[in-house]
């Protein structure tokens, strides 16, 4: 087995361990039933510090805050909407995963399709660019054709000799 095999499937056996580790034994709900609902919700929102982590997957202090404010409010007895409600309003549509598709998040959801299109826009003229620059070629006047006529043959004599 290769090296990079190795390592690739390394990395992927040790991945669940650091998303178990992220979360300390003393922020573990007694109740199963509202542990299982606080990991369900934490998958939900965005570490702010990682960005592309759960706060449930990440091992950041924020995240471990906010799973500590997730926590507390279902034993509180808040519902789910209720928690994402209050952290919306704390931090802003950002912290959830996957924020609500409406005017002021539209970028959210629009900014990597409009990215995408920019870059292959930018391509395709890079390349119209560049297929143009080749077809722009002048033929040789009967000079220059001349001149590599002579230094063909030329050539050609000097390789036999």
């Amino acid at each position: 087995m290769s090296r990079l095999l190795r390592a690739v499937l390394l990395v992927l056996a040790l991945w669940p361990i650091g998303a178990a580790l992220a979360i300390d034994a003393d922020e573990l709900l007694p109740d199963r039933v509202q542990e299982a609902r606080a990991e369900r919700l934490g998958q939900e929102f965005r570490c702010l510090v990682c960005q592309n982590e759960s706060i449930e997957e990440s091992g950041a202090d924020l995240a471990r805050d906010l799973r500590r404010i997730v926590r507390q409010r279902i034993v509180a007895g808040d519902s789910d909407q209720a928690i994402r409600d209050f952290l919306v309003a704390r931090y802003g549509d950002f912290v959830l995963l996957k924020p609500p598709f409406r005017l002021a998040t539209i970028f959210l959801w629009l900014g990597p399709f409009i990215l995408v299109a920019l870059g292959a826009a930018l391509a395709f003229v890079a390349l119209r660019r560049r297929q143009g620059a080749t077809l722009q070629t002048q033929p040789l006047d009967p000079a220059e054709q001349a001149e590599l006529d002579r230094l063909v043959h030329a050539g050609g004599e000097t390789r036999t000799s």
